[in-house]
């Protein structure tokens, strides 16, 4: 039985409002795939988290990233709740993930602690817990040379190692509420533990990847 750690963001859960379609797929695919995989879920905060903390502008990064941790746990909450074939109370530490997945093929979480990114605590429960894979669900296809929202020109990469990823993302300069496929934090905990990482878009993919069949996205070995 495979472990696999899957970051969902919170604008797939709750764009603008919730995504019922999205959810009802999400646990479809995810209880089939719990009987033969662990799964560890890990959510974002998604425009939520984003509204709050910007109402919080004038405090200090702390209670702002507190603020997001608890958004990421509210839309955890209601992934659970959907799936219902899991825990019902958000862990908050990776210990209790660990000791939840004793007894569950299926865990929800949100975020950790303060001061890191949904891709951040995704990577560190991957490497915490040895798993196979870390999942990065996005709102894009994988990995472009260029980002394909702007450059018509982007070519997408379907395969690299982490070394290569590192050359491509070392040339990122990361800033607050920047997106990229995977964030440099996450990057170097799964290049030093050696996760793979799968990156793609939509619960198709994720479906077709869990069941080891040809999905369109990027995997990083």
């Amino acid at each position: 039985m495979k472990t696999v750690v899957i970051s969902v963001g919170g604008s797939a859960i709750n764009p603008k409002t919730v995504d019922a379609k999205f959810l009802d797929k999400l646990k479809t695919v995810i209880l089939k795939a719990s009987k033969k995989n662990k799964i560890v879920i890990c959510t974002g905060g998604g425009f939520i988290a984003r509204d709050y903390i910007r109402a919080l502008k004038n405090k200090s990064n702390y209670v702002q990233d507190v603020m997001g941790i608890h958004c990421t746990r509210l839309n955890a909450m209601l992934i659970a709740s959907h799936i219902s074939k899991c825990n019902q109370e958000i862990p908050t530490t990776l210990e209790e993930i660990k000791d939840l997945l004793a007894s569950l093929n299926i865990v929800v979480c949100g975020g950790l602690r303060p001061g890191t990114t949904s891709d951040g605590t995704t990577a560190s429960i991957a490497d915490y817990l040895n798993a196979d894979y870390m999942i990065n669900m996005t709102n894009v296809k994988g990995l472009y040379t260029k980002d394909p929202r702007k450059y018509k020109d982007a070519k997408f990469i379907g395969k690299l190692s982490h070394k290569e990823f590192k050359e491509i993302i070392d040339k990122v300069k990361e800033k607050p509420g920047q997106h990229f496929v995977l964030d440099q934090l996450a990057a170097k905990i799964c290049r030093q533990a050696k996760i793979k990482v799968a990156i793609f878009k939509g619960t198709n993919n994720l479906q077709k990847f869990l069941e080891n069949k040809k999905f369109d996205g990027t995997i990083i070995f």
